[in-house]
């Protein structure tokens, strides 16, 4: 069945695969009727991130009560969904199982088609609610705790991977740092909420280059920096003044770096590829400063910055339900076979070259 020329397409997006059980009815690819994100940050805070084995049980017992819990908010019965949108990965492979095998009981059970979303494609879909459509080509920075790429969209669809990270994403960097200043989980808030009150040219970090000439990312040399730097300051015993001062000025120049090498790649392969549209999205997209770069980035091309509110920039289901309605108006589904996969990846320009694999799609 094609849903090209339904007018109205109502679709139930489901997001596990992390620490967040998710849940959205969203209508057209546009209009989100409901959205419910039931949160494992308490559950994992103690272990300083998230454990794998925790995190799919809680899935296990949260996953009906948050679909139940969007159905009901969107006042929608679920017999009138018309499709199943479902994160297949990247991800945590239990984490994303759970989901996988939720949505794919739900659609064999109702009838209806299923899409299985990668995650990454869920985030440049998170802009759409908030902005007007999307003008082509387009440039995405995906940013969040697994993932930091940079990819060139010619059109809808279609991506080429331009940046990746080569190590440690920025979301992780943030958490990783926040673990050495004692911030507690998640780090990014953390760290963000610190740098307020600290100079963020006070040290100045290094940034990792790339020996093969890729505009590829690095963030673990910034991390070592990091710990270096910690042990040659002042302990808290000798000052708590001092101390305290010193910590934040390690908070705000280490967030400095991180957006200062995330924002001029931007801009710099912007400017190669000259796109009509950027978007940044992605947990750490949640982070003021850099939103504020990016900003700055459009501003000095004159291309328009697409950024989702906080809201949708973490993890949630509506993204995904929103990439799934790309593919259902093109008749694309997955079948039975379908299932969690944490090696998926998003690049699809020049997959051929690479040795990687088209996501096996089924026309309807």
């Amino acid at each position: 069945m094609s849903f090209a020329k339904i007018l109205s397409v109502l679709v139930l997006g489901i997001e596990s695969s992390c620490d967040e059980t998710a849940a959205a009815l969203v209508r057209d690819g546009r209009e989100i009727l409901s959205s419910v994100v039931a949160s494992q940050i308490d559950l994992h805070s103690r272990f300083g991130g998230v454990v794998p084995e925790l995190a799919s049980r809680e899935h296990l017992l949260k996953i009906e009560p948050v679909v139940a819990e969007a159905l009901k908010r969107a006042g929608v019965a679920i017999g009138e969904v018309d499709a199943v949108a479902v994160t297949q990965g990247p991800g945590l492979v239990g984490s994303l199982l759970v989901g996988v095998s939720y949505a794919k009981a739900l659609t064999f059970g109702l009838g209806i088609p299923l899409v299985g979303v990668n995650h990454i494609e869920g985030h440049v879909y998170s802009i759409v609610f908030d902005n007007p459509p999307v003008r082509y080509p387009a440039m995405a920075l995906i940013v969040s705790g697994g993932h930091t790429n940079l990819f060139y969209i010619p059109e809808e669809g279609q991506y080429e991977l331009v940046s990746r990270t080569r190590d440690d994403a920025a979301g992780e960097a943030f958490d990783k740092v926040a673990k050495m200043l004692d911030l507690g989980y998640p780090g990014g808030p953390a760290i963000e909420k610190l740098a307020k009150t600290g100079d963020p040219q006070k040290i100045r970090f290094p940034r990792a280059k790339i020996s093969d000439g890729k505009p590829d990312f690095s963030f673990s040399g910034l991390k070592t920096a990091v710990v270096r730097h910690l042990a040659e300051m002042p302990t808290k015993e000798q000052g708590k003044e001092i101390w305290s001062k010193a910590i934040s000025d390690v908070a705000a120049s280490f967030q400095a770096e991180v957006v200062g090498a995330l924002v001029d790649t931007f801009e710099k392969e912007a400017r190669l590829r000259s796109p009509k549209t950027l978007i940044v999205a992605g947990g750490v997209a949640c982070n003021k400063v850099l939103r504020e770069a990016a900003y700055a980035v459009g501003d000095r091309l004159g291309i328009p910055v697409y950024i989702s509110s906080p809201h949708l920039s973490t993890d949630n289901a509506a993204m995904i339900a929103a990439a799934g309605y790309f593919y259902l108006q093109r008749g694309m589904v997955s079948d039975a076979t379908m299932t969690a996969d944490v090696t998926i990846r998003l690049q699809n320009i020049g997959m051929e070259k690479d040795g990687d694999q088209k996501r096996k799609r089924y026309k309807t």
